[in-house]
């Protein structure tokens, strides 16, 4: 499918959906200036990813120490 379909196309429904997760988070009710609201979105994501950053970092730490026996440095 891929070979034959632009990604960005085919998953173009998926990705405004994940977006907009974001948006109904910081602003449930509707209420915020839709400018306040992309803002205010655009940073939930950014501190979604970070923590997910985050997570994936200390469990490469955790397996290298188990690996390791625990004695890293």
């Amino acid at each position: 499918m891929h070979a034959r379909h632009d990604a960005r196309r085919t998953s173009a429904n998926g990705r405004a959906a994940f977006l907009a997760r974001f948006e109904r988070e910081v602003d449930p009710d509707g209420r915020l200036d839709p400018e306040e609201r992309r803002r205010r979105a655009e940073q939930a994501r950014r501190a979604y990813f970070a923590r997910l950053s985050l997570a994936a970092a200390r469990a490469r730490r955790a397996k290298s120490e188990r690996r390791q026996g625990g004695d890293a440095a």
